[in-house]
């Protein structure tokens, strides 16, 4: 195999020459760039990746630093956003790093690492919260970074979002027209932006209705089977219970279902459950779990192919995403005192009746 010095040689070109050609540099004419191609593939040079990227002044690498990686442990959602990101990365020749995959690790600090020692060209952020300080501290330093979710910046950096408000409120109100009154919603940390939108559009629903909202029914025990189930036995402990219950995830609403059971309901049937992200598991449930579907895989795909762009210099305001997840009726959104079949109408005009 041979190495940088002997294809400039047999090329009769110099050293410098010959790694300027092949890394793309404008200052090599066209010809000689195909020339130096040509011959490289022709002997199977291999360039050395550590020089390649000290001569070019990159990492050929993408941060991925999640908020909090509690909820993460257990849910599918992580580990196929991980696979989309590794696959086009991976095409592109770049590789992905985790930063900060441990609960005493702060986010910003696994941020303020990567910059500062230059171990990124580009960072992905997931899960931000509404005042996120990984992003403020990222555009002050002018670092590419795109989050998935957005925050009170979002006008300033790239982003990929789901519409959760528009899903939610769409749900909660053809919760209300098929004859529920008593509505429940398993969510979480309302820091995260994610969780805090799509309480609004529940809230907003209610509203719509005149319905007053009752507080013992809004929860905060989402991310985890565990959780769901808690906080579904203590809704079933009100002296008014609710007949349906929305979850922030589909783990949290399959600890909803477990609870149910537990008291002696039927899931789909005595009380509806809807979840949230589609995981592979939602349709194994007894009965299939309905939920909202967002492409997680893809949305890894897009979050490295906009991390790729703004590291090569893309402008951040072409890359603000809102995607509309699709609902997936299953069975557990059934409810037998409902007055009809469950109508929802996800469109921009029905999301903005209660703006």
């Amino acid at each position: 195999m041979v190495d940088l010095k002997e294809l400039a040689r047999r090329l009769g070109l110099s050293m410098t020459t010959v790694s300027r050609a092949l890394n793309g540099y404008p200052d090599v004419s066209a010809k000689t760039r195909e020339r130096v191609v040509r011959m490289a593939r022709e002997l199977g040079y291999t360039p050395n990746a550590l020089a390649r990227r000290l001569t070019v002044g990159r990492s050929e690498t993408v941060g991925f630093v999640p908020q909090a990686m509690e909820p993460y442990f257990g849910n599918p959602y992580f580990a196929d956003l991980l696979a989309g990101m590794g696959e086009a990365l991976y095409r592109a020749g770049f590789d992905l790093v985790l930063a900060g995959l441990h609960d005493d690790v702060d986010p910003l600090a696994a941020c303020r690492r990567l910059v500062a020692e230059r171990r990124v060209d580009a960072i992905v952020l997931d899960r931000t919260y509404e005042d996120d300080p990984r992003v403020e501290y990222l555009l002050l330093r002018g670092f590419p970074f795109v989050t998935l979710g957005r925050d009170r910046w979002a006008q300033r950096h790239a982003w990929l979002d789901s519409d959760g408000r528009r899903a939610t409120l769409a749900l909660t109100r053809a919760l209300i027209a098929a004859g529920h009154r008593r509505i429940a919603f398993i969510a979480a940390d309302m820091r995260f932006n994610f969780v805090a939108d799509r309480v609004e559009g529940y809230r907003e629903a209610l509203a719509w209705a005149g319905i007053a909202p009752d507080p013992l029914l809004l929860r905060h025990e989402g991310f985890s089977e565990r959780g769901g189930a808690a906080a579904t036995s203590a809704l079933l402990a009100l002296a008014a219970p609710p007949t349906a219950i929305l979850c922030i995830e589909d783990l949290t609403a399959i600890g909803a279902m477990r609870a149910l059971r537990a008291a002696g309901l039927e899931p789909g049937r005595d009380v509806a459950v809807v979840g949230y992200n589609d995981i592979p598991l939602a349709a194994a449930t007894e009965p299939p779990l309905s939920t909202f579907r967002m492409p997680v895989r893809e949305a890894g795909r897009r979050l490295a192919e906009v991390a790729l762009a703004l590291a090569a210099g893309a402008d951040a305001a072409a890359f603000r995403e809102l995607w509309m997840p699709r609902f997936i009726a299953r069975g557990s959104h059934h409810w037998r005192g409902a007055r009809g079949p469950l109508n929802l109408d996800l469109s921009p005009e029905a999301a903005g009746v209660a703006r």
